[in-house]
């Protein structure tokens, strides 16, 4: 999971596996699998960053 800013201030979490897009046009949009879209202010390299944490986190704890 990881936590990111909706364009209202807010704080969100999202299941990083269920990212399937993340683009910047120039507001960053994470596109889920389920079809739903979150606009977020993280830039989409921030948001790359915090998968790869994510997943690093994950695989050091024997998580998959």
């Amino acid at each position: 999971m990881i936590d990111v800013t909706k364009m209202n201030g807010g704080s969100i979490t999202v299941n990083a596996d269920l990212i399937e897009t993340v683009e910047e046009t120039p507001d960053t949009i994470i596109t889920l699998t389920t079809g739903k879209k979150i606009i977020v202010k993280e830039s989409r390299q921030e948001v790359k960053n915090l998968v790869k944490s994510y997943r690093s986190e994950c695989n050091s704890f024997g998580i998959d």
